[in-house]
């Protein structure tokens, strides 16, 4: 194996070396170092080079962020990536959780444009949209509550076929965009 070296320069014309290479990669996805393997097989399957960082990874949707953050969108869920989703994987401080996961404030901020007004509680989500209270039945589908409002309000968005569309509330800029196939991100423009 190839070590490469960072020499960096230090007051008084010391020297410091850190093997890079001998660290392999750093990603870690709810707390737990990806494995090499895991990380290559990813690739090979045709996922992007995951960049070096922390993670989150909701496997009961699909939604995934960085740690201490809000959802950076979706991608298939029941991937085995990682450990346990921890609670406070996103920085919380707002009581709502979702699949054990408490929200980040922008989360709720995005949820809010579909639903109105979110109690505090335990919710559930799965990859086609559909959320209920934990260990209850569906109560809503977000991604046609998502389209129905699109449409009911004339708002910013688009229809990209095949069941994907956008749609941004102007006045907040807050919106949600769906692939039509399970996926979906909400933003804060």
């Amino acid at each position: 194996m190839r070590l490469v070296s960072l020499t960096l320069a230090l007051a008084g014309g010391l020297a410091m070396t850190t093997p890079i290479a001998a660290q392999g990669r750093q990603v870690f996805v709810n707390r737990v170092r990806l494995p090499e393997a895991t990380l290559s097989a990813l690739e090979q399957a045709g996922a992007p080079r995951i960049p070096d960082g922390r993670y989150w990874y909701d496997p009961l949707c699909g939604a995934w962020g960085l740690e201490g953050g809000q959802a950076r969108g979706f991608v298939l869920a029941g991937l085995r990536l990682g450990g346990p989703l921890p609670a406070d994987i996103s920085g919380g401080g707002t009581g709502v959780f979702i699949n054990g996961r408490e929200l980040h404030p922008l989360d709720v901020q995005g949820l809010q444009q579909l639903v109105g007004p979110v109690q505090r509680g335990r919710y559930w989500v799965d990859a086609q949209g559909n959320a209920g209270l934990e260990g209850g039945p569906v109560l809503v589908n977000l991604f046609q509550l998502a389209s129905q409002l699109y449409r009911q309000n004339g708002g910013v968005g688009e229809n990209y076929g095949n069941g994907g569309s956008a749609y941004m509330n102007m006045n907040t800029g807050i919106g949600i965009i769906t692939d039509g196939q399970g996926g979906a991100a909400v933003f804060n423009h």
